[in-house]
């Protein structure tokens, strides 16, 4: 029988007043499968793009932000992983304030090429379609682009990462700043896809949700979808995917608990 990992999602707040459990921030949590020795995978919604992974003794930062003090309740990352070089990912001044003694950096070309001498000696280049096996996990740096025309402007195809993570036999995709390319279309067995929506800059609700059932992953969590007019409909994406496919789970996290 196929194991099951456990993952915790923690860090999360209830909305201010909330009527129903689809309207809260919840806390998730699942089994590990009997006698498995796999380490429990916790993933921490700080804010829109910034989160904390930990696998095992492993601490992965993706897109740091906000300052050190974020941070103060994690452990110091054995990795920090950048997916691009808009402020909302590349944070100069929050990279300098962490702890980063004994991290390495992983970052496409674009993000290293904008980083002190300091960072630059601890980073690990990943541009996309590279793979890279590390001790606790398997990272692969996936295109992140936009598609229409008017858009092209924000993200240039080859420029930043979205990337899938296989942390003992789960994959875990994070998409980045891209519309729904072809490239996420054609993911396959992803368990959990944190799928960026936030207009003008990468996905509409609903082009989101159509690349979410087309590439069926297991658990999808909405993430990065602050745009210019506030934030984009999370509830609406649930509805269009599970009135679609009420196999795929849509867990709401808040990825803004100061708004």
């Amino acid at each position: 029988m196929k194991l099951k990992i456990t993952i915790v999602i923690l860090s999360v707040i209830c909305f201010t007043n909330c009527k129903n459990k689809e309207e809260k921030v919840v806390e998730s949590e699942k089994p590990f499968a009997q006698n498995t020795k796999e380490p429990l995978l916790k993933i921490h919604p700080i804010e829109h793009a910034s989160t904390v992974v930990e696998y095992g003794n492993t601490t992965i930062y993706i897109d740091p932000t906000l300052g050190a003090e974020a941070y103060k309740t994690y452990g110091t990352p054995n990795f920090v992983v950048i997916t691009d070089v808009h402020f909302d990912h590349l944070a100069l001044e929050t990279l300098k304030a962490l702890d980063l003694n004994n991290s390495k950096i992983i970052a496409p070309k674009a993000v290293i090429d904008k980083l002190p001498d300091a960072l630059v000696s601890k980073s690990i280049l990943m541009n996309n379609g590279d793979l890279k096996t590390f001790d606790t996990f398997k990272i692969e740096a996936l295109p992140m682009y936009n598609l229409r025309e008017e858009a092209l402007k924000f993200h240039e195809k080859g420029r930043g990462n979205g990337y899938v993570f296989t942390f003992g036999i789960e994959r875990v995709y994070f998409s980045g700043d891209t519309e729904d390319i072809a490239e996420m279309r054609a993911l396959k067995a992803i368990d959990k896809a944190f799928i960026c929506m936030n207009s003008p800059y990468t996905m509409t609700v609903e082009s989101a949700a159509s690349a979410v059932l087309e590439f069926n992953p297991k658990e999808v969590y909405p993430y990065h979808y602050r745009g210019t007019d506030g934030f984009s409909d999370v509830k609406k994406f649930k509805r269009i995917v599970n009135t679609a496919n009420p196999d795929i789970e849509v867990v709401l996290l808040d990825w803004y608990p100061q708004h």
